[in-house]
């Protein structure tokens, strides 16, 4: 426990009488300073105080509680150390008018369960768990359990170097992973899930094996319906118990951090769900969420949005942010539905919406509370980055707080995803009319700092699998998504790719299930996913192809002439000339042979990459083993390429 708790405890108890004569002891570890910082949204810790914290008063172990409830008339603890008895242990209001309860109770251990039991406005009556629990009993159960998060961990080595693996000049490639359908006991038992340990048995050496720079786990906070996949959350400051106790999950960040993999959390601050359980009403008035349905309510997601002008919730929102940092090692979080918090008219008609006081569609808190998010992240966890879930032409996003941005480290960039699969959609016939759809992403790319996300969103609801986008037979489905691949794998940013997509599942995502494994028996399948590999290895080794990543200067447009043929031609361009590469894409099923291309400013005599060789069950028939590049202009240093083109497929030169 911190020393400063321990020195808060002796001022405590030599400055106050503690009535050890009633069931709930008064008691508290709470300073003035906290009280004012919660209130005005600053105090970013209140998890080291808030829930249930085990500790020892007066020789006696116990557990104290600590709870905001500012409409309540009592708050009650309630659990299987009282037999559930819900008015036995009254907590005490603090005479500061904080709202805050709390109260010691001895001789309750760790693993207890409970419950607050909640009398508010006109006696409005409520069985709630603790918002700061760090663990919940199994679902369909609901109740908290006290615990504690004791950990040794074994990451040293990646913690003193994370800053370079997770800097905007290094390589990102995120394999997006729904814990519960990554592999099941039984794929056809929804209620069954691997535990955190057997997750990380199997997960961490795949991501490993395929190359991917960092991992990204959809919500892994506790959440009621598998069917949100977690982003309606009720237990915001503890892992998801499907798969074992918060322990177990710091185990597996642990071991992807041992093999140089960076975490990366969906976090989710823009709306929660109605459970009885959870924050909504919490204290039978909107606590957590804006009194004003125009507001508070969220159409789309049939959730509530948290208050961001109410300074505790600032202060509970930034916490839990800081508190999956500081205790849980993450790199990263991927905040969800930006767009659904910065706008008041997001889902609304006229006349369902009130303007802020400027008379504009921006919800001015949520973008103050934004902005304090990111400042915090990147002050108190330098080496680390915020993604930004963001769909529209908000500007901004991934600029510094300080020139009037939103403080983002990346931003998705939803625009290329969309153009881009309806690019690959199309038949190869017709993608000579949609060139302009294709190299659209360049023109407004420097905006922001990009990531490229094929996530989950885009494999349910109908929409099908990555493979089945693709037009043609089977082969030739195949070969787009290899040469998909290698256009968004050397398309400047990051790169996201949600799970099954990188072997070509053939169902869509079904979070009841597991991914098709069994596909992986077939040479197609199996292809596709060794030319990703090989491009994640590429990645990684070809400076030209991340350290320039969000820099005007990363990247050149060399042969848009060839419309017709459906031939682009692009350079990647590293700090070093001798590291640029040349990426080549024929975007149609025709062999061309001897084609010519010209360039300027070095040789490129090496094929470094074909996606259509025999290892990725391509063709194997056209390659280029000699490179004939010709020197046209030794002033200007221009050259003459002549090259092999591959049927649907990309290739990337050196």
């Amino acid at each position: 426990m911190p020393i400063d708790i321990k020195i808060l405890q002796e001022k405590f108890e030599k400055e106050n009488f503690i009535d050890t004569s009633k069931p709930v002891w008064n008691y508290s570890i709470l300073t003035e300073e906290d009280i004012n910082n919660f209130q005005n949204g600053f105090n970013y810790t209140l998890y080291e105080k808030f829930g249930s914290k085990s500790i020892q008063v007066n020789g006696v172990q116990g557990m104290y509680f600590c709870v905001w409830a500012p409409s309540a008339k009592f708050v009650f603890v309630t659990g299987n150390f009282n037999d559930w008895n819900k008015l036995s242990h009254p907590l005490t209001p603090r005479w500061d008018n904080s709202g805050i309860w709390e109260g010691f109770i001895p001789d309750i251990r760790h693993g207890e369960l409970y419950k607050y039991h909640i009398v508010g406005p006109n006696n409005r009556i409520a069985d709630k768990g603790d918002p700061f629990a760090n663990f919940w009993e199994l679902k369909p159960l609901t109740a908290s359990i006290t615990w504690d998060l004791e950990y040794e961990w074994s990451d040293t080595e990646w913690m003193q170097k994370r800053a370079e693996h997770n800097a905007l000049d290094a390589p990102w490639s995120v394999y997006e992973v729904h814990l519960a359908s990554w592999k099941r006991p039984d794929a056809n038992d929804e209620h069954k899930y691997l535990s955190y340990d057997e997750i990380r048995e199997s997960l961490v050496p795949y991501v490993k094996e395929m190359g991917f720079t960092h991992v990204e786990f959809m919500p892994v906070a506790e959440h009621p319906f598998d069917g949100s996949w977690g982003y309606q959350i009720t237990g915001y400051f503890a892992p998801t118990s499907r798969f074992g106790d918060p322990q177990g999950f710091m185990r597996l960040v642990d071991a992807f951090h041992q093999e140089g993999i960076g975490v990366i959390l969906d976090w989710v601050p823009s709306h929660f769900p109605y459970d009885s359980h959870g924050l909504f009403m919490f204290d039978g008035n909107h606590t957590y969420e804006y009194a004003d349905m125009r507001k508070g309510f969220h159409p789309d997601w049939n959730s509530y949005i948290f208050n961001y002008k109410r300074g505790e919730v600032k202060s509970f929102l930034i916490s839990n942010a800081r508190f999956w940092f500081d205790l849980f090692h993450i790199d990263g979080i991927r905040v969800d539905a930006v767009s659904s918090m910065l706008k008041l008219n997001y889902s609304r008609k006229e006349g369902e919406w009130e303007p802020n006081e400027h008379g504009g569609d921006g919800n001015l808190e949520a973008i103050e509370f934004i902005k304090n998010l990111n400042e915090m992240v990147y002050r108190d966890f330098p080496g680390v980055q915020t993604i930004a879930e963001e769909a529209t032409d908000w500007p901004g996003v991934s600029k510094p707080t300080f020139t009037g941005g939103l403080g983002f480290g990346m931003k998705w960039m939803m625009g290329w995803m969309h153009d881009s699969l309806d690019y690959f959609k199309l038949d190869p016939v017709h993608r000579p009319y949609h060139q302009n759809q294709f190299t659209f992403s360049m023109m407004y790319y420097y905006d922001e700092n990009f990531m490229l996300p094929i996530s989950h969103d885009e494999v349910v609801h109908g929409k099908s699998p990555l493979l089945f986008k693709m037009p043609g037979d089977l082969w030739q489905k195949f070969a787009n998504l290899r040469l998909f691949f290698t256009y968004m794998w050397t398309h400047p940013g990051g790169k996201l790719l949600f799970m099954g997509s990188e072997f070509g599942q053939t169902s869509e995502w079904n979070y009841k299930s597991e991914l098709d494994w069994h596909l992986l028996q077939y040479d197609s399948h199996k292809g596709a996913r060794h030319s990703l590999k090989i491009l994640n290895q590429l990645l990684k080794e070809e400076p030209a192809l991340y350290t320039r990543q969000f820099d005007i200067g990363g990247f050149e447009w060399t042969d848009l002439n060839h419309r017709n043929e459906g031939v682009m031609v692009y350079k990647r361009k590293a700090e070093k000339d001798d590291d640029d590469v040349l990426i080549i894409l024929n975007a149609t099923p025709e062999v061309r042979h001897d084609w010519v291309i010209e360039t300027y400013g070095k040789k490129y005599t090496r094929e470094l990459f074909n996606s259509d060789l025999k290892e990725f069950d391509g063709t194997g028939n056209v390659y280029n083993k000699d490179i004939r590049c010709e020197l046209l202009d030794d002033v200007t240093k221009k050259y003459r390429i002549t090259i092999n083109l591959p049927p649907l497929a990309g290739l990337i030169l050196k």
